[in-house]
């Protein structure tokens, strides 16, 4: 569970900072999704950007976590393996 909390909290924090930017610039009554205008309530709007900005910085931050981890971890060797002193 802490590993979860380490990779959704941040990007929480990030995709509210992510969403207040953008929707101070972008109108949600005047957004174009493939040519079409968006139709939707404004609250509508800006849950789903909010929704699509932490799955966003969520994805980052998973990758982040995913890099950090050390080769032992990954392939499920004991630590030290192959190493002889």
């Amino acid at each position: 569970m802490k590993s979860w909390m380490v990779v959704l909290w941040p990007s929480f924090l990030m995709a509210g900072v992510a969403e207040g930017v953008f929707f101070s610039l972008v109108n949600p009554q005047e957004l174009y999704l493939l040519g079409e205008v968006v139709d939707y309530p404004p609250l509508a709007a800006y849950s789903i950007g909010f929704l699509a900005f932490w799955a966003l910085c969520s994805a980052s931050s998973w990758l982040t976590c995913a890099m950090h981890t050390n080769a032992e971890a990954v392939n499920h060797l004991p630590p030290h393996h192959g190493v002889h002193q």
